[in-house]
C-alpha cells in the first residue's frame, strides 16, 4: 500500500497510462452501439470521410497519451520538464472533455438505457480520475 505522496502519484500514473486503454476498449464500441453506420450514411461522402479521420485522430491522440504515460512514468513522477507540460497537457485535454460533457451535451441526447447511463458515468470518473492525476502531478511538482 503506498504510504508517500510519490508512491501514490506513481500509482495514479500507472492506472492513468493503462486508464486510456479503457477508454479504447470503450471507444471501439462506439460506431455500433450508437448506430454510426445509419446516421453517417446520410452526410455527404466527404463530411463521412471527415468523421472516420476525426475518429482516427481522436483514437490516436489517446493511444498515444496512454502509452507516452507508460513511457514517461519516472520523468513524470521526478517532475522533469517535459513530462509535466505534457502531463498538463493531457490533464487539460481530459478536463476540456469533462466541461464539454456537462457544457455543450444535453442529458436528453444520450442514448436511453441501463447500459449507456453505466458507461457514461463510469467514462465521466475516468475522465475526471485522469484530470486528477495529470494536473495533480503537475501541480505537486510546480508547488514544490
Amino acid at each position: 500500500m503506498p504510504r508517500t505522496i510519490e508512491e501514490w502519484m506513481s500509482l495514479a500514473l500507472w492506472l492513468a497510462g493503462a486508464g486510456h486503454f479503457a477508454v479504447l476498449i470503450a471507444s471501439f464500441q462506439v460506431p455500433y452501439r450508437l448506430r454510426w453506420k445509419e446516421d453517417l450514411a446520410k452526410l455527404t461522402p466527404f463530411n463521412r470521410r471527415l468523421m472516420w479521420v476525426y475518429g482516427g485522430f481522436t483514437v490516436y491522440t489517446i493511444l498515444s497519451f496512454g502509452v507516452l504515460t507508460l513511457l514517461l512514468h519516472d520523468e513524470m513522477l521526478h517532475g522533469e520538464r517535459a513530462a509535466l507540460a505534457l502531463s498538463a497537457f493531457i490533464g487539460i485535454y481530459w478536463l476540456l472533455r469533462v466541461v464539454v460533457d456537462f457544457t455543450y451535451f444535453e442529458h436528453a441526447d444520450w442514448p436511453r438505457g441501463n447500459a449507456f447511463v453505466a458507461g457514461h458515468v463510469l467514462l465521466t470518473l475516468l475522465f475526471v480520475f485522469l484530470v486528477v492525476t495529470y494536473l495533480g502531478v503537475s501541480a505537486w511538482h510546480w508547488v514544490t
